[in-house]
């Protein structure tokens, strides 16, 4: 599968291929030379958040007040969660060791900035992902489809339970606080997942969040590139009474435990 990353002016930063894994490798790059791709793209995104951005800058809430809640939420939560966030961690350090991890992701503007999870995965889980989709080809067009797999072999005992009731999405409070992430946004997503996105002006016009749209209402059911639907919808509608509402919403999946 090839896709191509595009700026303002048109012009081609680069081709991929997908293999493996969906693991991106560059192949060919036009005009812009392989070092530089990643300045770049940067620069795409941050004139596509730009414009995708100006229906949001005269609106007092998505310009402050939702900074301002994101902020407050957090702290007022901190009592409560830091224990829940110490259990999982002991009980992850007690099954298999490290209970963090990070990874790059793409945030506002096209930045990259690294979301800290808790680890739900055994140790080499990257390059046992890329065996299973080699040796199953159902496992391969479940992951191309949605970038995600319903029963992945790599998770641990202990991790599929956090990830059913959403606790190893708890860390990201830091990335909220840090200001690289909002509680209610796109889901973030890592930097060679973009060409399977599609447009992604309402995405880079948005701190990615914790939970959004679509992590309320498909979620796991859906293929990724609707992901770019969901965020376009939410950011026609960027309002506190929508985020109140989406982060309601979300107790009640975590409460269901349909997370994978």
């Amino acid at each position: 599968m090839k896709y191509m990353i595009s700026g303002g002016a048109g012009l081609a930063l680069a081709r991929f291929e997908l293999q493996g894994a969906n693991a991106a490798r560059v192949r060919r790059a036009l005009p812009v030379q392989p070092a530089n791709i990643n300045a770049a793209l940067g620069a795409t995104a941050r004139a596509s958040g730009k414009r995708a951005h100006g229906g949001l800058a005269n609106g007092t809430y998505a310009a402050v007040g939702k900074r301002l809640l994101d902020v407050g939420l957090v702290l007022l939560s901190l009592p409560v969660v830091l224990p829940i966030i110490a259990l999982c961690a002991l009980a992850l350090w007690i099954e298999s060791g490290r209970p963090f991890y990070t990874q790059p992701r793409l945030g506002r503007a096209g930045r990259t900035f690294r979301i800290l999870k808790l680890r739900t995965m055994v140790r080499d889980a990257d390059q046992l992902l890329q065996q299973y989709l080699r040796e199953d080809p159902a496992l391969r067009q479940e992951w191309e489809q949605t970038q995600k797999l319903k029963n992945d072999p790599r998770i641990t005992r202990v991790g599929r339970l956090l990830r059913a009731t959403s606790l190893d999405e708890l860390p990201q409070l830091w990335n909220v606080l840090t200001g690289d992430m909002s509680l209610v946004g796109p889901r973030p997503m890592m930097p060679n997942q973009l060409g399977l996105y599609g447009d992604a002006q309402a995405y880079f016009a948005l701190r990615p969040g914790i939970t959004g749209v679509w992590q309320v209402s498909v979620r796991n059911e859906a293929g990724f590139s609707c992901r770019a639907q969901a965020d376009s919808q939410y950011l026609r509608e960027v309002t506190l009474q929508r985020d109140v509402g989406l982060i309601w919403r979300t107790l009640a999946v975590v409460v269901k435990g349909t997370g994978y």
